[in-house]
């Protein structure tokens, strides 16, 4: 099978060191970068350019790109996908792509579902691209009613084979929600923590957990705007309780309340414990 990748930074260079280390697929590229496309070819990461005449070739076409830019490429690229190619995109985002997407594909006559790989780094680029980056991870789907299961079983064989622990189906609506907690406001609450003034006046006295909080405030400000806004309803939502709930134990702080502060710390202690690695 030949594989098309739309966009070879982080996600899409790592899904093209994927699928040539871990199957026999061809595999070609498209970066609007030249230098990370002829990265990639030297790596061996693709085999060929993904072009308007090459596009009919791919069975597959995972199309890793923000959200305008992807909206753009799929409604300019449509026509010369095969009828038997599926399409998946691997936006941070679902409601707003899977709404303009799938009906485009319909129209076409080729598959298209939604996905999002739970993986990642603090860094962006081919050059950070990495084999491996998939690994244990969990592959998001958002089936659909043009969806069956070939297509499904498909899926799972091929991301499985990348090193994916796990496939996830769910829906756009219930992807965005929760996405807005388990990564969105972590992107914001790193952000903003990372803007004290002590943050420059921490040398020698940071370890584990100043790493933790702050690794993705190194984040691609184009991109994040972009994702955030697409999801703004839900985000918001999440900031919103983050902000109630710092301020309990500001208010606690301020009034030297131990029995409160204590009380808050147990209680997250507990949740934590009761979320577990998830």
């Amino acid at each position: 099978m030949t594989v098309g990748i739309v966009g070879l930074g982080l996600i899409g260079g790592s899904m093209a060191k994927s699928v040539k280390s871990r199957t026999g697929h061809r595999v070609l590229g498209l970066d609007k970068n030249a230098e990370a496309v002829a990265m990639a070819k030297m790596s061996g990461s693709i085999d060929g350019d993904l072009t308007a005449d090459s596009l009919g070739e791919c069975g597959l076409v995972l199309a890793a790109l923000p959200p305008k830019a992807l909206l753009s490429w799929v409604e300019e690229n449509a026509e010369y996908l095969s009828s038997d190619a599926i399409l998946i995109d691997l936006c941070g985002v679902k409601r707003a792509i899977c709404g303009q997407i799938a009906p485009i594909a319909a129209s076409h006559g080729f598959s298209y579902i939604g996905g999002h790989p739970m993986a990642g780094k603090e860094v962006s680029g081919f050059s950070n691209a990495d084999d491996e980056l998939f690994h244990g991870a969990s592959m998001i789907l958002t089936p659909d009613e043009r969806t069956d299961m070939r297509m499904l079983d498909f899926l799972k064989e091929f991301f499985l084979q990348l090193g994916f622990g796990q496939l996830t189906f769910t829906t756009p609506e219930e992807h965005d929600r929760r996405i807005a907690y388990t990564s969105q406001l972590a992107h914001v609450t790193s952000s903003a923590y990372i803007k004290s003034p002590t943050a420059q006046q921490n040398r020698g006295f940071s370890a584990g957990s100043y790493m933790d909080m702050t690794r993705v405030a190194r984040l691609d400000e184009n991109l994040w705007t972009e994702l955030f806004l697409a999801n703004a309803d839900n985000l918001t939502n999440e900031l919103e309780l983050l902000i109630d709930n710092l301020s309990q134990y500001l208010n606690a702080l301020k009034t030297g309340d131990a029995v409160s502060l204590r009380a808050l710390l147990k209680e997250g202690r507990e949740m934590k414990l009761k979320a577990g690695g998830n």
